[in-house]
């Protein structure tokens, strides 16, 4: 099969730009595979960040990329991860010309929210989702704190939206988890149930250990949204350890609850390698978001490596996390809740033990390097099967 992939990357690497990759080298092992990069780097000043974000809408060289590309490499299909802004809904219209099927996946909520979040003002906001034009997001500057920029990404997907680009231009979306494809389809979008199917990321084994040791694991950005202030409230006045790594703006906030509590300790930045080891030792991954995660990665490479998660019954997290399963589930940005799934993890080795099992488990039944191959290719297949039946 010769597969298409198109990627507008981001200034700063995150988690979609690893899950697209991760996907290249996983189909690029059977298949034949091209990628096709589009990427922020030149927008730099207000005069760039307006002209790109009015050029979203409909970029002609975009438009003359992928129908160049198209002509030489002649895919059967096309898989789509981020095209906002470069490389804009344009990219949908030039591979329509040549009647090549397009999968999509929706890595977040930009479709029906500006700044593809649903969250605003540090809390869940879905005041867009079924509007046709974002005026609250535009209002408030959701997006980058702009309303100049929130204009134009709204207008973007107000104009797709009456024109029916996300309805007839691209074949099938890619959901991650079932909580994201309902929001899609209760939304102004007004999909074909049809049109969405939900495929999990998938992360490389990375063998497992369940001889743990008596600490909790935390993992990622120092950020209001990842419920930085609950997680250390957690662990203040207790017994247990919490080990932190990452970085971001409440770091100073990290910091000083550290000097207050000798229980919690701060390792920064750290490597792969390193935070793998950790989450192989860690009693439980603590997960503390208050917005809706999609399908967190750290959640999958904790399940590879036989560790539970503690998470919060809201978004992505609360649909990957089975409660007492393969890990335990708690009422999001609630401390008692999840202070009790705490401490009951801490004193039950029976009920930690299965969670261990089963956590291994989930990854090579889910979210295992073969599955998702296994999901991915059949996706495919349906999608260019389907085409070839509306064109005969």
């Amino acid at each position: 099969m010769k597969i298409l992939l198109i990627h507008n990357t981001y200034q700063q690497k995150g988690g979609e730009d690893s899950v697209f990759e991760n996907e290249y080298k996983l189909l690029n092992e059977k298949n034949i595979v091209e990628k096709l990069l589009f990427n922020n780097n030149d927008i730099k000043s207000p005069l760039d960040k307006l002209k790109v974000g009015f050029n979203s809408i409909y970029n002609k060289n975009s438009a003359k990329i992928v129908k160049e590309k198209i002509e030489e490499f002649n895919p059967d299909i096309i898989h789509v991860h981020n095209f906002f802004p470069v490389a804009s809904p344009s990219i949908f219209y030039s591979a329509n010309q040549f009647n090549i099927p397009i999968v999509m996946t929706l890595h977040n909520y930009r479709l029906i929210c500006p700044n593809a979040l649903l969250f605003h003002n540090n809390k869940i906001c879905e005041k867009c989702i079924n509007k046709s034009f974002a005026i609250n997001g535009v209002l408030n500057g959701c997006y980058r704190e702009s309303k100049v920029q929130t204009f134009a990404l709204a207008f973007m997907s107000y104009i797709h939206k009456k024109r029916k680009t996300w309805n007839n231009r691209v074949d099938k979306y890619i959901a991650l988890t079932n909580f994201a494809k309902d929001k899609i389809l209760n939304s102004s979008l007004n999909l074909d149930k049809n049109q969405i199917i939900v495929k999990p990321n998938f992360v490389e084994d990375n063998g497992f250990d369940y001889d743990k040791e008596e600490y909790f694991l935390f993992i990622g950005r120092l950020s209001i949204e990842k419920g930085i202030e609950l997680l250390l409230r957690s662990f203040e006045n207790s017994n247990k350890k919490l080990l932190i790594i990452g970085g971001g703006p409440l770091e100073t906030i990290v910091k000083e609850s550290v000097k207050k509590n000798t229980n919690i300790k701060y390792l920064g930045f750290q490597n792969k390698k390193f935070i793998i080891d950790k989450l192989k030792k860690a009693k439980a991954l603590i997960f503390t978001s208050i917005w809706y995660e999609g399908m967190p990665m750290t959640i999958l490479e904790s399940f590879s490596t036989g560790t539970p998660v503690i998470a919060p019954n809201i978004g992505g997290p609360n649909e990957i996390v089975k409660d007492y399963i393969n890990g335990l589930i708690y009422k999001a940005n609630n401390l008692n809740s999840l202070s009790t799934k705490i401490d009951m993890l801490a004193s039950n080795s029976n009920i930690h033990k299965q969670l261990c099992l089963e956590a291994r488990n989930f990854y090579e039944q889910k979210y295992s390097v073969k599955k998702n191959y296994e999901f991915l290719i059949n996706i495919y297949k349906e999608v260019i099967s389907d085409e070839k039946k509306e064109n005969n």
